[in-house]
């Protein structure tokens, strides 16, 4: 098993030259004269804790012939990966690209075309803000057999951690999940207006926590809300606090990332 630290240049030379985008309607299909195409499993790696992963992600890992992985995945769950597995970092922090999703989706076309078997490791739970439709809709249109392998998404992690149910019957008869991060060039939801008094809100994402609790403000929670913030829940650097959402920001001994 080895880590690629290279830059997307090299990966795509790595894989073949003139690189095909599947969103730009360069398909790949395979065909019964090519070499017998391999398989893409799309893996829920949980919140960072290997414990956390399902005996299938642990499997899966161990079979796999490439592995691309995003860049929150812990290096403890990436240590399970076969040993002649090559790992790739695509992952995406803070707006910093190393790689577009467009060469994401020609990596793992290319890697199963040439007989692979590529494991695509999502944080957490890869059909949950893990860009797992743009993926799967290229695959699809490549004709490439692929599998979904569910993970522990982190806001099941936190409210584990805190001890807390989500869905308590006195309280909340909803639970909504929510990215407060948009897609570059979307406007920024109104998701307040999809909150009232009993719904328990996971906010992932949320960048400056101040404009989460004008958020929740707009929604008109009460300022006795209870709010939880947790970052990295699950790793060696897990920071978490409770407090109420009219103060919803963290501490000044607290260094929350805000991405």
């Amino acid at each position: 098993m080895y880590e690629l630290q290279v830059s997307t240049l090299n990966w795509l030379t790595a894989v073949g030259k003139d690189v095909a985008s599947c969103t730009e309607g360069g398909f790949l299909h395979t065909n019964s004269d090519s070499q017998a195409a391999g398989k893409v499993y799309l893996v829920g790696a949980g919140p960072g804790d290997p414990d956390l992963l399902t005996v299938k992600a642990v499997r899966t890992l161990g079979m796999a012939d490439i592995v691309l992985h995003d860049a929150l995945v812990s290096a403890e769950v990436l240590s399970l990966a076969s040993q002649r597995a090559r790992l790739m970092n695509v992952g995406k922090r803070c707006g910093r690209k190393s790689i577009t999703q467009d060469q994401i989706n020609d990596l793992l076309v290319r890697f199963t075309i040439a007989g692979k078997v590529v494991v695509r490791l999502k944080s957490g739970d890869p059909t949950i803000f893990g860009r797992a439709g743009e993926e799967l809709d290229c695959l699809r249109v490549a004709g490439i057999e692929v599998e979904i392998i569910p993970g522990i998404t982190a806001g099941l992690a936190a409210a584990a951690k805190i001890r807390v149910s989500l869905t308590d019957r006195r309280r909340a008869e909803q639970l909504l999940f929510i990215s407060a991060h948009r897609a570059h060039g979307k406007r920024n939801a109104d998701w307040h207006t999809l909150i009232n008094r009993r719904t328990t809100a996971v906010v992932y994402m949320p960048g400056e926590p101040e404009g989460v609790a004008e958020d929740l403000r707009k929604a008109g929670l009460r300022e006795s809300t209870p709010c939880v913030i947790v970052s990295r829940v699950s790793n060696r650097d897990e920071q978490w606090y409770q407090q109420r959402s009219d103060c919803c920001m963290p501490r000044p001994s607290c260094h929350l990332p805000v991405c």
